[in-house]
């Protein structure tokens, strides 16, 4: 794993070409327990609309990283996606717009 320091937000590189690229709305959580996949939730794991986003869908959210879409919820629908930070950075990410590049 080479998260680097695991700072939130600094890593701007761009997503590798040849996906799909939308913009959705990011909720962050921080919960524990386990993703409907079966998963335990964790830094690169996303909830998605299945709909929307395929489960098991390597994705890159700008601002926060590579993730896999591992997760859903009741309230993910649509273009909505939901992604686990720690409970401190949860809190400073709170729900922002962002774009989603699936592959």
């Amino acid at each position: 794993n080479n998260s680097g320091s695991g700072g939130s937000g600094d890593n701007y590189s761009p997503p590798p070409a040849g996906g799909s690229s939308f913009t959705v709305t990011a909720t962050a959580y921080c919960l524990g327990g386990t993703t409907a996949t079966g998963m335990p939730v964790g830094r690169g794991i996303i909830a998605v609309d299945p709909r929307v986003i395929p489960l098991g869908s390597r994705v890159h959210v700008s601002g926060y990283g590579d993730a896999i879409a591992a997760d859903t919820g009741g309230a993910i629908q649509g273009n909505r996606i939901d992604v686990w930070l720690p409970c401190n950075d949860a809190y400073a990410w709170g729900v922002r717009t962002v774009t989603v590049t699936v592959y």
